[in-house]
């Protein structure tokens, strides 16, 4: 008959292909174009990473003053003549770095200071073009995914607000006797800068996925886990201040020995500023005493952390916790050795350009807790 099949038939060759099942409720709302506003924030990242690379160098050269203006569109055109040079020069020869500490400078090392400030500045520009750019295309073209408007708009405003807090550090070394910034102003200046990266890296990691995976993936969340690397991260940002407060009285380049200061466990002149509050952001004894308990404690808490994630069953989730604790290692040693060494900028920037990493590692790690990958039942990561 012919509804019958023959029994030399292969079974496979009369399969129909299985029917895909229909999306739920999250996938008949517009999508947008996840994979190109990924690929926009990547870019951010990218210049972000950069910027904070830069931003230290400049710091590490003590050209974060040699621009004693605030001209957020102007200023993107650099001196042109002379001229031009000649009374920049003369701005700078006006505050307390020049007359105090750098008095005799000539032209052509000005110009090596002015350099990097400007070309610090001018990325901030950039980033904030391509953001701009960014941001204002996907919303007429309606590409926008639903729900990301708000957030992306936040990432406008705090590079925007990110803009001003860079003036408000700088105008802190302008008047008085100031040499440099005030070290709370340049760690309020990090912290947020470190903020937008890890927005930026978190929204990556979020968009990477569709909404629906994520859902289902968040069923999956180590509670214990997402909250520990949630301590940790906290952690991380507080040692990441307690660096830039190092680096803002260049506490760096004393007490170079280890693992004593001075000689002993704690340094020897650690309240001698009046009033006390002060020697927590100016007295380069307890500044540097404190980013080294701190990096301590982190590293011991991010060894428990790691244990925890070894009871995961996820493999993907335990190797993003490997990562973590191997740099976390890198890092101390990097910390040690720009304190060996007097903070050299050398090693000084690659010991920042570390915080960067783990503090993005963390955050990946996290992810991988808060939405595991699926897996195979033998338990590779798929």
């Amino acid at each position: 008959m012919s509804g019958k099949r023959s029994i030399f038939e292969e079974v496979g060759t009369a399969r129909t292909e299985a029917a895909k099942p229909a999306g739920g409720v999250i996938d008949k709302g517009r999508g947008g174009a996840r994979g190109a506003v990924r690929v926009w924030l990547m870019i951010l990242f990218a210049l972000v990473m950069v910027m904070i690379a830069v931003g230290g160098l400049t710091r590490l050269t003590d050209s974060g003053l040699s621009i004693t203006e605030w001209r957020p569109v102007t200023g993107a055109l650099p001196p042109m003549s002379a001229e031009a040079w000649a009374a920049e020069f003369d701005k700078y020869r006006a505050i307390p770095e020049y007359q105090l500490q750098n008095r005799g400078m000539s032209l052509q090392e000005f110009q090596f200071i002015y350099w990097w400030e400007w070309g610090h500045r001018q990325l901030g520009r950039v980033i904030g073009l391509v953001w701009a750019l960014g941001f204002i295309g996907f919303l007429v073209t309606r590409k926008m995914p639903t729900g990301w408007s708000m957030r992306l708009l936040g990432l406008g405003a705090l590079g925007g607000l990110q803009g001003a807090v860079g003036w408000w550090m700088v105008a802190s070394g302008l008047t008085g006797e100031m040499l440099d910034v005030a070290s709370y102003r340049l760690a309020t200046h990090l912290g947020l800068a470190f903020v937008i990266l890890g927005l930026i890296a978190w929204y990556v990691f979020q968009l990477g996925q569709p909404e629906r995976v994520l859902m289902q993936t968040r069923r999956s969340r180590e509670g214990k886990l997402f909250g520990m690397s949630t301590g940790l991260l906290h952690f991380a940002f507080l040692q990441i201040l307690l660096g830039a407060l190092v680096a803002g009285i260049d506490a760096g380049r004393n007490y170079t020995d280890w693992p004593l200061m001075g000689g002993g466990f704690f340094p020897p002149t650690p309240f001698e500023i009046e009033p006390l509050w002060r020697n927590f952001f100016e007295n380069d004894a307890l500044v540097q005493f404190l980013h080294r308990m701190a990096g301590y404690l982190l590293l011991i808490f991010g060894v428990v952390v790691w244990a925890r994630s070894r009871k995961s069953p996820n493999g993907d989730t335990r190797f993003r916790f490997n990562a973590v604790l191997a740099m976390l290692l890198l890092q101390m040693v990097l910390g040690i050795v720009t304190v060996m060494y007097g903070a050299p900028w050398h090693i000084a920037i690659l010991h920042q350009v570390g915080a960067v990493i783990l503090w993005v590692l963390i955050l990946r790690a996290r992810f991988g807790a808060g939405y595991p990958k699926a897996q195979s039942v033998r338990g590779a990561a798929a």
